[in-house]
């Protein structure tokens, strides 16, 4: 199993690559970005991250290679290739700025990748996550099943951390289920959440629980206001978590941003909803029944997600 994580010189990529040959499901990780100079000295920060990784395998115990590089060949028969290249929103860019710039480094990046992995599963973590999903696919070619975003299990993820610590119980007994739209938009969905089994509203009040479900949405932001950027660990262990569900064949049914074709109510858009990860990539989308709140609360996730794309496809004209 051959897995390559594109952005591996940043902060989430090289997160996602470590996590990848901790768990030890693969044979090699190739850590993919660009050179970067600085005057006359250029740096290979992906080389220089996959180095400084593996030696850390005496240490943890993982016998997973890790290969930096700059040239995409060095990717060629990957089997799932993990996307976590793009730019922040810096000050004084436009919101069209960041969908145009990053639309172009992962049309880039994803034409490079499968001119030398044509069969390869792609995992794509950049954002904005749902429109650069559906970018991937776009300049791919490849099925639906094969192209997927990293959103839902990240949502959860933080939902989850934060029940578990109101709660004082461990995060491996909470099951729960996000759906929709990356971010402020997301759907959380009290009634498919439990603890052993144990309905969350018989655990917590409804004050409290939605003081975290506001919390979870908002997520990212605190992580900015703490750090001065971006959160990296758990997106970077979220790729590593469906890529890992993917390549072992598990058939675990998580959050991710799959390619709708009439399920909920919605067709033609990559949107946050539960799938069945597999070695085909997406093999199914787990259709749930939800109420009259919770389906409005997707469709308004839905249409953020389309104004989007519409922006998308105005800009790249």
């Amino acid at each position: 199993m051959k897995i390559t994580v594109v952005g591996a010189g940043g902060n989430v990529g090289s997160t996602a690559a470590l996590t990848v040959a901790q768990r030890n499901f693969a044979k090699q990780v190739v850590a993919i970005d660009l050179e970067k100079k600085d005057g006359e000295k250029t740096f290979y920060p992906a080389k220089g991250r996959a180095l400084d990784q593996w030696q850390t395998a005496p240490i943890h115990g993982f016998s997973t290679h890790l290969f930096g590089s700059s040239n995409y060949e060095d990717t060629k028969g990957s089997d799932i290739c993990i996307i976590t290249a793009g730019v922040p929103r810096r000050p004084g860019m436009s919101r069209d700025d960041l969908l145009s710039i990053n639309a172009n480094i992962v049309k880039s990046v994803t034409e490079q990748l499968v001119a030398h992995s044509p069969d390869t599963i792609i995992i794509v973590v950049s954002n904005p996550l749902d429109v650069m999903t559906y970018v991937a696919w776009k300049a791919s070619g490849l099925p639906s099943s094969k192209v997927m975003g990293m959103a839902g299990i990240l949502d959860t993820a933080r939902y989850c951390a934060f029940l578990a610590e109101e709660l004082n119980v461990s995060p491996k007994d909470i099951q729960c289920q996000i759906l929709g739209g990356h971010g402020d938009t997301m759907v959380p969905l009290p009634r498919y959440t439990t603890v052993s089994g144990i309905p969350i509203r018989q655990l917590i009040s409804d004050e409290k629980l939605n003081a975290i479900i506001e919390r979870a949405k908002v997520g990212g932001g605190e992580l900015v206001g703490l750090m001065g950027t971006s959160a990296w660990y758990a997106p970077g262990a979220a790729a590593a978590q469906m890529a890992e569900a993917i390549a072992l064949d598990e058939n675990r049914i998580f959050p991710c941003s799959a390619w709708l074709t009439g399920e909920f109510g919605h067709k033609d858009l990559y949107i946050g909803v539960p799938v069945k990860l597999n070695r085909q990539g997406i093999s199914e989308i787990v259709q749930i029944d939800l109420d009259a709140d919770e389906q409005k609360l997707f469709d308004d996730s839905v249409a953020s997600v389309r104004t989007a794309l519409e922006d998308l496809e105005r800009i790249m004209k």
